[in-house]
Formats: structure tokens, sequence, C-alpha cells
């Protein structure tokens, strides 16, 4: 029985209950910071320097001529440059550049878990789940699956998620907690048919109002752009 422990924190105002020394946190944000830094990664941008706050990010952007780029209720921030759409970042536009991005759930986590002593960050969604499970395996580590949660209320899409990676990698793993059987129990019941179950939430619901679907099937899907996004000195870098 393997003495490494895999827990998943359901919202990020549980985050002070866990212990994140010796341990890799992978901050989910499935709708859709953390499928939008996946998918700009694997595009080819140099890195992504995440903020937790507006001015922050135009203070950045204009320091490190990088894009700046956020969301906060699913709407461009105004001052900003760009939104959160994995959809606005293909190779064409991205490739070689800096990307500064602020959220209103995803980037609040990773600092947090910076804060709370991680030993390594990672950020994870469907669209790089299989790179993210690879490094957890590597690693001989515990793992804090981080759901960002919306507003710090629980959201289905990121347990879903969690759910995915511990379906995957719990045979290397010692789980004592009930919210990562919970998540991986609603992942085996829902995944064949995910898009019928997505639809019914209530940030799928939030986003498709600002006609949004395109993106929102786009996050469910799994490694579309599988790429390992890692915390290093200020930036998600390709890991």
């Amino acid at each position: 029985m393997s003495h490494l422990t895999l827990s998943t924190v359901l919202s990020p105002r549980l985050l002070k209950l866990y212990d994140c020394k010796n341990t890799v946190v992978v901050v989910i944000d499935v709708f859709r910071a953390t499928s939008t830094i996946a998918t700009a990664l694997h595009n080819g941008a140099t890195r992504i320097i995440p903020v937790d706050s507006v001015e922050k990010c135009i203070a950045i952007g204009t320091q490190t001529g990088g894009i700046t780029a956020g969301e906060r209720d699913g709407k461009v921030i105004p001052g900003l440059q760009y939104g959160n759409s994995p959809a606005e970042y293909p190779e064409s536009f991205i490739k070689g550049k800096t990307l500064v991005l602020t959220t209103t759930n995803g980037t609040k986590l990773l600092h947090m878990a910076l804060n709370a002593g991680a030993d390594s960050v990672i950020t994870g969604s469907f669209p790089n789940l299989q790179p993210v499970c690879d490094y957890l395996l590597k690693q001989g580590k515990n793992v804090l699956l981080g759901c960002s949660a919306w507003k710090d209320k629980f959201n289905l899409e990121d347990t879903l998620f969690a759910g995915a990676v511990v379906h995957q990698i719990k045979s290397s793993f010692h789980i004592d907690c009930d919210s990562s059987l919970a998540a991986e129990e609603m992942y085996l019941k829902h995944k064949d048919n995910m898009l019928e179950f997505v639809q019914k939430l209530s940030h799928w619901k939030r986003l498709s109002a600002f006609g949004l679907e395109k993106d929102l099937e786009y996050c469910i899907t799994p490694n579309v752009a599988p790429v390992l996004p890692l915390y290093k000195n200020g930036d998600l870098i390709r890991g």
C-alpha cells in the first residue's frame, strides 16, 4: 500500500484544512482558466503569468510587453485586451508571446496554494488530462487536487475533472478522502454522457448566456491540448 496520499479540495475555502508541504497541488478551473492556460501553452505561448488582480495584470503586461487577459464573472475586464476563452489563443496569435492572466477563481487558488507551501503547482483541465496524470505518477509526492469552485461555492465541473484524475492514478496512492471518492464516482457515472450532464450545471448556464457553448464543450474534451503547465518563478511554463 502506497504511503503517498491523494486528496481533493472541493473549494479554495477548504484549502487551509489540508497540508500542502511535500505536495503537488493541481489547480483546476475547467470553465475556463485552466483550459485556456493549457491551450495557450500548447499553441506556443512562451509563458503565462497568473496574477490575482486586474491592477497587477495591467502593470505586468506593461513591464513585459505581454498580452493582458482575464475575466470576472465570465466577461472580459475593461482595461484588459483579451478574455478567458481558449478559442482566443490559436497558434497564429499566441506563439512566442507572454500572456498575463487574471480570472475569477483559478488564479486566486494558485496563489493560495503557493502561500500554503505547496512543493509544486501545476494546472489541470480535461484538455490536458493525460500529462497531468503522467506527471503526478512520476513525482513520488502527495497530491492535492484543488477545485477552484465558483466564488468559493462548490462546483461540479472541477470536481468531475478531479474524479477523472483520481480514476487514472488511484492505484499509486493511499486515498482516505471522501471528496476524492465522491469525485471519482461522479466522473464514472457521467463520463460517457459528459456533455449532456454539464449542460445542467450552474456555470454552464451562466457562461452559455454569453454564447460560450463551444468554449465549454472544448473545456470538457480530453487531451486536445496535451501539455503540462508548471509554475516556476512566477510563470506557468511547459513542464
